[in-house]
């Protein structure tokens, strides 16, 4: 073997380790962005919120945005846009959501919070983004987020943003798959009809 193949086959055995380690390091570093900035949701579904509730609060303007992925075609948006709320307290706002195509289609939002110091203050019970939501074509509906924010929440901070946004997830192989078999199953059934007469 060569030099010039011996330091290649050197570099690649050390360049191998290190893009595994690389790649594992990278969870940890997404984790610390994520709450550095408050960006993609780092706020999570709470189990100990009712520890939180709190008789008299501190007042807190709440204000959601919506947004649209540029390739989802379906209309998104609060109910309310700006709610006054009290630390301590569950709350429940809901997001207006429609298919407005004319094919069955699977959503999934992704909530962002600022300031990015308030994500670990606020707790939620329950949230439209935990889960797909699946419409069929013309479909509406009203998706709920159930929400409390703790009373440690820094008092320099005098309103939080909670945007979310909705990304197109449908498995449009699957859905083609579908509609081409119920596509030969309709021919297929004209075809025994045909043939009985």
């Amino acid at each position: 073997m060569n030099p010039d193949a011996k330091r290649t086959l050197r570099r690649l055995l050390i360049a191998v380790p290190v893009m595994f380690a690389f790649g594992w390091a990278l969870i940890p570093l997404y984790d610390v962005f994520c709450e550095v900035t408050g960006i993609n949701g780092k706020v999570f579904q709470a189990d100990n919120a009712d520890k939180l509730i709190v008789d008299e609060g501190r007042p807190l303007g709440l204000q959601f945005i919506s947004t649209n992925n540029e390739n989802m075609p379906w209309i998104f948006k609060p109910s309310e846009a700006v709610i006054t709320i009290s630390t301590g307290q569950y709350y429940t706002a809901t997001f207006y959501v429609k298919n407005t195509t004319n094919k069955k289609m699977t959503a999934q939002a992704v909530p962002s919070v600022a300031p990015s110091n308030a994500a670990a203050h606020l707790k939620k019970l329950e949230c439209f983004c935990f889960e797909q939501q699946e419409l069929m074509p013309g479909e509406e509906a009203l998706l709920p987020v159930k929400l409390l924010v703790s009373d440690e929440l820094p008092e320099n901070i005098e309103n939080i943003i909670l945007s979310y946004t909705i990304f197109d997830v449908t498995d449009y192989n699957n859905l083609e798959l579908t509609n081409h078999h119920n596509e030969n199953d309709h021919h297929h059934n004209g075809h025994e009809m045909e043939s009985s007469l």
